[in-house]
């Protein structure tokens, strides 16, 4: 324990049951673990396990009226025994965490730059502007930010970029330790791989502990010195990754190794397909601006410049095949996929869903055509109000359309929590977002998109937020839904070994365009495009741990 970095003896964490404070269910229980300075420990684990809850205890971040039990000592202090203004130094210039969800890190009135200033001088008020200005750009450009998108706004950044903010937000101060809860969840591999080697390369540099909290297994093993597998709120497997991986002793580790092993071995069944083209985009653009300020173009006389999120795509959807779309943060995958949507209208070209041009489609007759088009989100708190119960936000859509009564829609909505894993489904639906893990909240947001029936599903990373075996299990789910209510899917994912598993073919997509397209076992086994070369090299393979 002398040498350390960071010690937990016997944690129990619970969260309050209501507005007195009462607790009962031990979200974590009895946690013990113990990292040093430059060790990297990956600590992997079903969703709801408990994972982040070990993070957010470490920093103090839990909820007013928590009950914590044991004892946390880390960078040599007694964090359960610091007070707030303790913490408030003891956070940043200690341990820093990463988010799951960079948007609950960001002010979306703030631009990335303000971020970053705010956050360096705060900590280090006697640095000069132009030496805050240079260490936050060092940063940023370690992350793969360009300069010229600092002055932007959180919004105009995809999820992926979000996540890159938030990661250099952890590092400005250079911490002794990183709690990373999912820093790569929204990344494609290329861009994760980077991330995880600079976080490693800083460990190895500064003696800097890292606790990576994931549900890739095969990512944490790559990447960590040690592997801990959380189960039911404990700790029940810790030990070298590779010991973990050749002969896991638990019998939970052994199913998460058998599914993660089943992702990347199955590969979806692909077809000729003779069946109608559903969607059709021809030639679609979407492009940006990137305004400067009327001075700034008087003295440089330059033109805003234009960024080409979607930049001339050509793509056939036939009905119920799955597509997947596959490439980098940032490359216009999600850009795209709204602009399907018509959520913003494109800069050109045309989408036509059946023999419907969306771009003439206006008012009523939009909302009844977007009735068969639904989205999974990738955030699923984009598309769940805060302040409405899970249950009510999924039957909301029948209610919309005019489609059930409300204890039809309620009773339905309660069906669909059962087929998505959330049982029993009447403790589920009077939760509140806040409520719910990352994990469980992607289940609900699955489950708002299928209520109404569509016959298109445009997801977007549907499974990131969950661990190998839960994402086989709704992975089949939505096969099983696809057969049974003939879906169609367009498929946005990162996730290479998913995309292999789920898809029937593959686009692969960069700088806003797609650059290879054909059956799945096509574009693994024989890639023509040096990117999706690059990308397949870049994906964690257990078999090669």
């Amino acid at each position: 324990m002398d040498n350390a970095l960071l010690c937990v003896q016997n944690l129990r964490i619970a969260y309050p049951q209501n507005s007195s404070g009462a607790s009962t269910a031990w979200a974590v229980d009895g946690v013990s673990f113990i990292l040093k300075a430059g060790e990297r420990l990956g600590l992997v684990g079903e969703s709801g396990c408990g994972k982040s809850t070990i993070g957010r205890g470490i920093l103090g971040l839990l909820p007013r009226g928590s009950r914590t039990e044991g004892q946390i000592h880390c960078a040599g202090q007694a964090v359960l025994t610091l007070s707030e203004h303790q913490l408030r130094h003891f956070r940043g210039e200690a341990v820093a965490l990463v988010f799951q969800d960079p948007m609950t890190r960001l002010n979306p009135l703030m631009t990335i730059k303000a971020h970053c200033l705010e956050t360096l001088k705060a900590h280090q008020p006697r640095l000069s502007v132009q030496q805050a200005k240079s260490k936050v750009l060092e940063t940023l450009g370690a992350v793969n930010i360009p300069e010229n998108r600092w002055t932007q706004y959180p919004h105009e950044f995809s999820g992926g970029m979000r996540q890159r903010v938030a990661i250099a937000l952890a590092l400005l101060l250079e911490p002794k330790l990183i709690i990373a809860d999912e820093p790569t969840t929204s990344l494609d591999v290329t861009v994760a791989a980077q991330i995880l080697k600079e976080l490693t390369r800083l460990c190895q540099e500064r003696q800097m502990g890292l606790l990576l909290i994931s549900h890739d297994l095969a990512l944490v093993s790559e990447y960590c010195d040690r592997v801990a597998v959380m189960y039911q709120s404990q700790m029940v497997e810790v030990g070298p990754a590779l010991e973990i991986l050749q002969s896991p002793q638990h019998p939970y580790t052994q199913s998460l190794l058998q599914s993660a092993l089943h992702l990347q071995a199955q590969a979806a069944s692909n077809r000729e397909s003779t069946t109608p083209v559903l969607l059709k985009v021809e030639a679609l653009q979407q492009h940006y601006t990137l305004e400067t300020n009327l001075l700034a173009r008087m003295i440089a006389r330059a033109q805003p410049q234009t960024i080409r999120a979607v930049d001339g795509i050509d793509l056939e959807l036939y009905a119920g095949e799955i597509l997947g779309l596959v490439g980098e943060s940032g490359c216009g995958k999600s850009t795209l996929s709204r602009t399907i949507l018509q959520l913003v209208r494109p800069t050109g070209g045309r989408v036509t869903f059946g023999n419907q041009d969306l771009a003439q489609l206006k008012g009523s007759a939009l909302q009844q055509c977007r009735r068969q088009i639904q989205m999974i989100f990738q955030d699923p708190r984009a598309c769940l109000n805060p302040m409405m119960k899970v249950g009510t936000s999924v039957a909301e859509p029948l209610l919309i359309h005019g489609l059930a009564t409300p204890a039809e829609a309620e009773a339905k909505a309660l069906g669909l929590f059962e087929r998505v894993g959330l049982t029993p489904a009447t403790d589920y639906s009077g939760r509140y977002p806040s409520d719910l893990s990352g994990g469980q909240l992607q289940r609900v947001a699955i489950a708002r998109s299928l209520i109404t029936h569509p016959q298109l599903i445009i997801c977007d990373e549907p499974v990131s937020m969950l661990d190998a075996s839960i994402q086989t299990q709704v992975l089949d789910l939505m096969k099983e839904l696809k057969n049974e209510f003939d879906l169609t899917y367009l498929f946005i994912t990162h996730d290479l070994w998913v995309a292999r598993f789920f898809c029937d073919r593959i686009a692969v997509m960069t700088e806003g365009k797609i650059v290879e397209l054909g059956p799945t076992e096509q574009i693994f086994t024989r890639p023509q495009h040096p990117y999706t070369q690059k990308l397949l090299g870049a994906a964690p393979l257990l078999a090669r741990l």
